[in-house]
């Protein structure tokens, strides 16, 4: 176990892969009664791991989770179980959903295989601004919903433990419908609104310039509506498929998948801000024009 700085120590699970970075990044607060952030994924010797790396009379109070995606909750019921401390989170894996994401389910989209922890639950559910204090520490709630619906934030003294949402080496996945490209916008301006000094993320190392990594990954983001913008008023009828063929021009075949849902990602953000249209309605399989332009 690490010890970042007073108060805060890491431990990474043994899950390293190239959507995990080296692994997740479970953190332990306070000291004495401790608070665990993401404990990870359903691994035993990961548990232990966190259990073995207590120091002598600690125990663990509080299970936080920024989100119910496989790498991130699943070791918090056994972990509960074993030490009696409760799940904090803002609740289940369906939890904060958008109407748009709702009605784009209802008509059949179903998740891109990022690892949903569906049977996810939590003791104590918690809300946005929501303040409570967890392993001796006064810790703030941000809801930040984008990667995923229920993702939650938790700050305390000018930290920011951001999950899945900011990352230090690789910019957030946005994978409708359990990814949300205008919640994820929204959740960046709200942290650019704060003046925080470091963010700890899920994966990856402390992010010591939070300011300059939002300013990037919003750029990074509005740079990519650019290009779906340019694209779309060149080409008659375009589906996601043509949009990404023509974006993604040297992409592996293997990930243009993920590249396909990144568009769609982009074009249910522009349909809902009514700059795109898409007949015969919002779906995958819709054909999208730039609003005005005739059918």
């Amino acid at each position: 176990m690490q010890r970042m700085e007073p108060g805060i120590r890491r431990i990474i699970a043994p899950n390293p892969s190239p959507m995990t970075y080296w692994g997740t990044n479970t953190f332990v607060l306070g000291e004495g009664d401790v608070a665990v952030i993401d404990p990870g994924p359903a691994d035993p010797s990961h548990m232990q791991a966190i259990l073995d790396g207590l120091q002598s009379g600690e125990r663990i109070t509080q299970i936080l989770v920024t989100h119910a995606h496989l790498d991130h909750s699943p070791l918090a019921r056994p972990l509960s179980d074993a030490t009696g401390a409760p799940v904090l989170a803002f609740g289940d894996a369906m939890a904060g959903r958008s109407a748009v994401m709702h009605d784009l389910v209802a008509r059949g989209l179903t998740s891109g295989g990022e690892g949903v922890d569906a049977s996810f639950t939590c003791d104590i559910p918690l809300s946005d601004g929501e303040v409570f204090t967890a392993g001796g520490l006064e810790i703030e709630t941000i809801w930040t919903p984008g990667h995923f619906a229920n993702h939650i934030s938790f700050a305390t003294q000018g930290v920011v433990f951001t999950g899945d949402h900011i990352m230090g080496w690789a910019s957030s996945l946005v994978s409708p419908p359990d990814g949300d490209l205008t919640a994820f916008m929204a959740s960046c301006r709200k942290l650019q609104a704060r003046q925080d000094r470091v963010y700890y993320p899920a994966h990856g190392d402390r992010i010591d310039t939070p300011a300059e990594r939002l300013s990037w990954l919003i750029n990074h983001r509005l740079t990519r509506e650019a290009e779906i913008l340019a694209t779309l008023s060149r080409l008659e009828d375009a589906t996601v498929p043509a949009l990404t063929r023509e974006i993604y021009t040297e992409t592996p075949d293997a990930l243009i998948p993920a590249a396909e849902r990144n568009v769609f990602a982009h074009l249910i953000d522009l349909a809902t801000r009514e700059i795109v249209a898409a007949t015969p309605q919002l779906e995958a399989n819709a054909i999208f024009r730039m609003r005005g332009e005739k059918n």
